[in-house]
């Protein structure tokens, strides 16, 4: 049963654009070959840390968006975790958040079909403008004497 997920992991600093390159290529081959569909690759580059994580106050940030078995996430997991360029990662699934979207937008979609065909509701009488009021009926303030006419 295939699923989708997003691999968001946090890289050391220090280390060099080539290094996390390779690291990057490596994790995606190793998808791929055990039958993974990578779908997108995001490096959002060197950015602040909520906390320190192990003395580092910044860290280069790198989503991974696939479709797998659970098994890949598993061995995924497993060589993020023994890396040492790797500070953080969170593996997220985010199929049924996709389903529920799709879900509501048809909804939606319906609703808007429905209104379109019942065609517009009859329109609010329209206000009439600040100065149509000031003209109509002067306003009385408190303590003014009465305008006489």
């Amino acid at each position: 049963m295939t699923r989708i997920y997003e691999e968001l992991f946090i890289v050391k600093p220090d280390a060099p654009d080539e290094e996390v390159d390779q690291f990057v290529e490596t994790l995606r081959t190793q998808l791929t070959t055990a039958g993974a569909t990578v779908d997108k690759v995001d490096k959002w580059g060197k950015r602040r840390l909520a906390y320190r994580v192990d003395k580092y106050r910044e860290g280069t940030y790198v989503l991974f968006q696939f479709t797998s078995e659970p098994t890949a996430v598993k061995e995924l997991e497993r060589r993020l975790r023994v890396s040492d360029v790797v500070l953080k990662f969170l593996t997220v699934r985010i199929d049924q958040t996709l389903k529920r979207l799709d879900k509501r937008k048809k909804e939606r979609d319906k609703r808007s079909a429905k209104r379109a065909v019942a065609g517009p509701s009859s329109p609010a009488p329209a206000q009439p403008s600040l100065a149509q009021q000031m003209t109509e009926s002067p306003a009385v303030v408190p303590g003014m004497p009465k305008a006489e006419g």
